[in-house]
C-alpha cells in the first residue's frame, strides 16, 4: 500500500466530489441553452459559484471559472499595460507567462523580485523597484508549492496599491488552507482541494477582458462551454475544506513530526512562516531522484520539486533564488500532506527515510 504525500501535486478526489460530479454528469445540459435542461444546469452552476464563493468568502460576482490554475494565471497576467513584476520564487505557469524565461541566466520580458534565503520576497526591493513604475502588474504567490513558504501579501498588496498598480496571487497551494488573500486577481485550482483536474477560477476585484473568445459565457470574461461536472466537483470539495476548520492546524502537528523523523536532513525555508502541508527536505549528498527511487521502492510516493518539473533535469529556480547552490538544490525533495494524512504515515514515511539514508550511507563508506 502506497503511503501518498505528494498532495502538492495533486490530492486525491474527495468522495464529496466525484459524488457531485456523478450527480451533475447525469443531470447535464449546456448551461447557455434556454430549455428546460439548460435552465436547469444554468441554476446548478449558478448554485456552485455561490458554495464556492462562500468557502473562500468572496462574492459569487468575482468568481470566473476557468480550465485550471494556469489558465486562471495567464487571463490575470493578460490585464493592463503597466510593466511586470514577479517574485522570483513563482510557479513556471507565472513565469512563462510573464516573460520570464525558464533558461538559467536568459532574460525576460518581466523583473524579477529576489527574495531572501528563506525564499521570502524582500520588500525593501520591491518598493524600490516600482518606484517610477506607471501602473504596475505585480505577481507574488501566496504559498510556495516547493518549500510551503507564505509570502507577506498584504505587505506587499499596500505597495503595489500605492502605486496604482495591480497584484496577481497564485494561491492555488494555499486554497482550502488559508483565508485567501485580498487582491486584484487570485487564482484557485481544484485539484489541489480534491476536486477534479481540469477546473480552476479566477477571483477578480473587477471584470476582466477576456484571453479566450468565443461564446461570451462567464459574463464574457471567458469564453468556452462551461465544465458543470468539473466545476460541481470544485464545489463540494471547497466546501469539505471548508467545513473543516481544523485540518489545516492538524496538518501543522504532522508536518511537524515528519521534520523531526527527517534526521540528517536540511528543511529548506523552516525559518519562515510555512503552510502546515509542505516539507522541503535535502539529504547531502544524495540526488533527489536516487531518493525518490528509494522511497518509491518502499511505498512512499513524493516527489523533487514542483511535480510538474520533476521530471525535466534542472535546478529548482526556487531553490536557487534561495541562494542555493546546484548541487544542493539537487539534493532536495518534497513531502506534502492531507487532510487523509495520519500520524501512522508519517512515521512509515520517516522510518522508509531513515533506512534509505542508512543503506546509503553504508554503499558511501
Amino acid at each position: 500500500m502506497t503511503i501518498y504525500l505528494d498532495w502538492a501535486a495533486t490530492a486525491p478526489i474527495d468522495p464529496a466530489a466525484a459524488d457531485a460530479m456523478a450527480v451533475e454528469a447525469r443531470a447535464w445540459a449546456n448551461p447557455s441553452s434556454v430549455h428546460a435542461a439548460g435552465r436547469r444546469a444554468q441554476t446548478m452552476l449558478d448554485e456552485c459559484r455561490r458554495r464556492i464563493a462562500a468557502a473562500f468568502d468572496v462574492p459569487p460576482s468575482r468568481v470566473v471559472f476557468t480550465g485550471g490554475g494556469t489558465e486562471a494565471l495567464g487571463l490575470a497576467l493578460a490585464q493592463g499595460v503597466g510593466p511586470r513584476f514577479v517574485s522570483a520564487v513563482e510557479h513556471d505557469a507565472v513565469r512563462a507567462q510573464a516573460g520570464v524565461s525558464l533558461r538559467p541566466g536568459a532574460r525576460g520580458g518581466a523583473a524579477v523580485i529576489p527574495v531572501d534565503d528563506d525564499g521570502v520576497v524582500n520588500l525593501e526591493v520591491l518598493e524600490e523597484m516600482i518606484a517610477h513604475a506607471d501602473a504596475p502588474r505585480v505577481a507574488v504567490m501566496h504559498a510556495n508549492n516547493e518549500t510551503g513558504v507564505i509570502q507577506p501579501v498584504a505587505e506587499v498588496a499596500r505597495l503595489v496599491a500605492a502605486r496604482g498598480g495591480t497584484l496577481l496571487v497564485d494561491a492555488v497551494q494555499s486554497a482550502g488552507k488559508l483565508p485567501l488573500p485580498e487582491a486584484d486577481y487570485v487564482a484557485v485550482s481544484a485539484h489541489k482541494l480534491g476536486g477534479p483536474p481540469g477546473v480552476g477560477a479566477l477571483i477578480v476585484r473587477e471584470e476582466v477582458t477576456a484571453v479566450q473568445r468565443g461564446g461570451g459565457q462567464e459574463r464574457g470574461q471567458r469564453a468556452g462551454t462551461e465544465n458543470l461536472p468539473g466545476i460541481a466537483g470544485f464545489a463540494a470539495a471547497a466546501a469539505a475544506r471548508a467545513a473543516d476548520h481544523g485540518w489545516h492546524h492538524r496538518a501543522h502537528g504532522l508536518r511537524d513530526r515528519l521534520e523531526a523523523g527527517l534526521q540528517g536532513a536540511t528543511i529548506h525555508g523552516a525559518r519562515a512562516p510555512r503552510l502546515g502541508t509542505i516539507v522541503c527536505a535535502g539529504l547531502p549528498g544524495v540526488a533527489a531522484m536516487t531518493q525518490l527511487m528509494h522511497l518509491d521502492l518502499a511505498g512512499v510516493a513524493v516527489s523533487a520539486g514542483a511535480a510538474c518539473s520533476s521530471g525535466k533535469v534542472r535546478t529548482s529556480h526556487v531553490l536557487a533564488a534561495m541562494g542555493l547552490s546546484d548541487a544542493a538544490a539537487g539534493e532536495a525533495i518534497r513531502f506534502s500532506l492531507g487532510w487523509t494524512t495520519t500520524a501512522a504515515d508519517i512515521d512509515a514515511a520517516t522510518a522508509a527515510w531513515r533506512a534509505m539514508a542508512a543503506r546509503l550511507a553504508r554503499a558511501a563508506a
